[in-house]
């Protein structure tokens, strides 16, 4: 397997740049997520690094060699496809030793590496069946196991759970889970579902109209989003965004929201005019006191825990607490956040306030 790392790639369709100035590094094993919305440019960098798309500048490494301008034919990497991309006509035994089959491989080793393959992937009695008889989730493992064949420097994945229902989804993205963790293969993996990047990536790249705003271990992502489009973007609900104006010095410690004083972290650089508060809805507490107050708005049972809707003066503010609180829509509550994990966002770039001392930490994992 090998390292992956791209730099200062840029992609232009015409007019249209689809991503711009990216830089990231995959390590050697590392199961790796790009992760944002449809239209990101998630796709096109990976498609980038699979040399189906040349970037318009920029370099790509793989295993330490500079490939950017080089045809997929020549990067030892292999693809998976969200839609399967199976050849209906050949059974499972024939899709998958296809790859091999192609190269001139001697039978015997083709033979030898379609047998440990199907029995990595739980397979072994489906190789002589068609692929238009098996379900969703068996044709994506066939697919998987195509790629895994041609035992390459780096597997990349285009969303290929995506075609899966909700229970197949879960399932299936266990397995690839636990085939990375027995493979030990580098593995870039494209994504839109926030969950499915938090649940399996060793690290999470953001992107957002081209960007990689945030970069690093899924912890840091949520606790510390460097932007407001990843706090709203990482979460369900996501971070709630509290509006105020105010004079912050480097090290202050509190800031004021009506008559309420509220700690914030002191690692803070100085900032002035329209700030925003952040804090996540299982870091907001309802109390009977408290001089920030808000109205319940609405409550959502599920089961355990229950989301409390809120208005108050700063705007809507989400708590998640336990399903047994007792809560009751008109009523004014107060609430109470803890100064550890709130974060304070520049109101016109988005961007995060932290320290300079901790802002490499914030945003390259």
């Amino acid at each position: 397997m090998a390292q992956i790392r791209i730099q200062n790639v840029r992609k232009d369709f015409g007019s249209f740049t689809a991503v711009k100035s990216s830089s990231f590094t995959v390590e050697d094993g590392e199961f790796f997520m790009l992760l944002g919305p449809s239209g990101c440019g998630k796709t096109t960098t990976l498609r980038m690094l699979a040399g189906l798309e040349l970037p318009t500048s920029g370099e790509i490494y793989i295993d330490g060699e500079e490939v950017g301008q080089k045809p997929a034919s020549q990067r030892d990497i292999a693809f998976v496809f969200q839609m399967f991309a199976l050849y209906p006509h050949m059974n499972v035994r024939k899709n998958i030793s296809y790859p091999l089959r192609s190269q001139g491989m001697k039978r015997a080793e083709v033979k030898r590496r379609v047998t440990e393959v199907a029995r990595i992937l739980g397979i072994e009695d489906m190789l002589d069946r068609p692929v238009g008889r098996l379900s969703g989730g068996d044709r994506q493992r066939v697919a998987l196991g195509r790629a895994i064949v041609r035992e390459p420097k780096a597997f990349l994945m285009d969303e290929p759970l995506g075609a899966l229902d909700a229970e197949f989804r879960e399932r299936m993205s266990e397995e690839l889970r636990a085939l990375h963790d027995r493979m030990g293969a580098t593995t870039v993996y494209v994504t839109h579902d926030q969950l499915e990047a938090m649940q399996m990536g060793d690290k999470i790249v953001v992107m957002n109209h081209g960007v990689v705003e945030q970069f690093g271990v899924p912890q840091q992502i949520y606790d510390w989003p460097a932007t407001r489009f990843v706090a709203e973007f990482i979460g369900s609900p996501p971070m709630n965004f509290l509006d105020f104006n105010a004079v912050m010095d480097k090290g202050t410690d509190s800031i004021r929201l009506g008559d309420a004083t509220i700690g914030v972290p002191r690692q803070i650089d100085g900032a002035s005019g329209k700030l925003t508060l952040g804090v996540r809805p299982e870091h907001v507490r309802l109390t009977d006191s408290g001089a920030y107050r808000g109205r319940i708005a609405a409550s959502e049972y599920l089961g355990t825990t229950q989301i409390v809707t809120l208005k108050t003066p700063n705007g809507q503010v989400k708590a998640r607490v336990a399903s047994s609180d007792p809560v009751q829509v008109g009523d004014t509550v107060g609430l109470e956040f803890d100064a550890r994990t709130l974060t304070v966002f520049d109101a016109g770039s988005g961007r995060a306030l932290v320290s300079t001392a901790n802002r490499e930490v914030l945003t390259h994992g």
